[in-house]
């Protein structure tokens, strides 16, 4: 192969020419800026921001050429984007890890029966007659007597008549409002509501993110290919919010989505 034509910028040209497609017509299907597809195949990686997004961007033209993805990544020099070591800050030696859960435990057990016995206590009185004196509301009391001319007329009871009640349904536990389903592999940034990271870093196939109503303000997927959204229980159409393969959007406090600013 000439030395020109090793590299990956080379050889997605070359497929492009093959193909019968301008640059202007692979922006269109990919939906990317003709820059990103010109700085593709001349390599020029510091016009299109992290190794991630090169990456994303790579495979994104590789694949609509019909090119296997691992030779342009080879090609291409970009290192794969490996998830964040995390280190601990502090070190904590075990017996007092220990000790400090065993003192927490304490505390709760100590809270628990403090608040329970008084409620006990209070209502013990109360369950007495219940277990004793329940009943359903349409049959009489035992021992109620009715004089035949005296209509409705009942026999003091020194114990009130207390009706039983069948227990309230469980609730059943609501789905997660807002889900990604993983695909493939792609780089990940989700924002709360009050700027905190949520996640940031490369997620791998197979894996799944799930968050609560109002949890999520901005979402960036990388490869957005490779990421289902799934919102409210249906799955989330991403074309309004992509750019070369980049979906950003925005979740609103009722679970809309809308373009984010880059």
């Amino acid at each position: 192969m000439p030395e020109g034509d090793r590299g990956c910028g080379a050889r997605l040209r070359k497929a492009r020419e093959a193909a019968g497609l301008s640059q202007a017509e692979v922006a269109a299907r990919l939906k990317m800026p003709l820059r990103v597809v010109d700085s593709l195949e001349i390599e020029d990686w510091s016009r299109l921001g992290a190794p991630v997004f090169v990456r994303g961007q790579l495979r994104s033209y590789a694949r609509l050429l019909g090119l296997t993805t691992s030779p342009m990544f080879e090609a291409s020099g970009v290192a794969p984007v490996e998830p964040p070591t995390l280190t601990p800050r502090t070190y904590t030696r075990p017996l007092q890890r220990f000790a400090e859960q065993a003192a927490r435990r304490f505390v709760y057990i100590v809270m628990t029966i403090a608040i329970a016995i008084p409620v006990w206590l209070a209502t013990r009185p109360h369950l007495a007659v219940v277990s004793h004196d329940a009943a359903p509301l349409d049959v009489p009391a035992l021992g109620a007597v009715t004089e035949p001319g005296d209509r409705g007329a009942v026999a003091d009871d020194p114990h009130p008549l207390v009706a039983s009640l069948a227990p309230l349904p469980a609730r059943e536990a609501t789905a997660p409002t807002l889900s990604l389903r993983l695909g493939g592999d792609s780089w990940v940034e989700v924002t709360a509501r009050d700027g905190r990271v949520l996640e940031q870093g490369l997620l791998r196939a197979g894996e799944q993110r799930n968050y609560d109503a109002g949890e999520v303000a901005r979402i960036v997927l990388g490869d957005a290919a490779a990421v289902e959204v799934r919102n409210q229980g249906h799955k989330a159409d991403l074309a309004p919010y992509l750019r070369a393969n980049v979906a950003r959007f925005t979740v609103s406090s009722d679970g809309s989505l809308a373009p984010a600013a880059d």
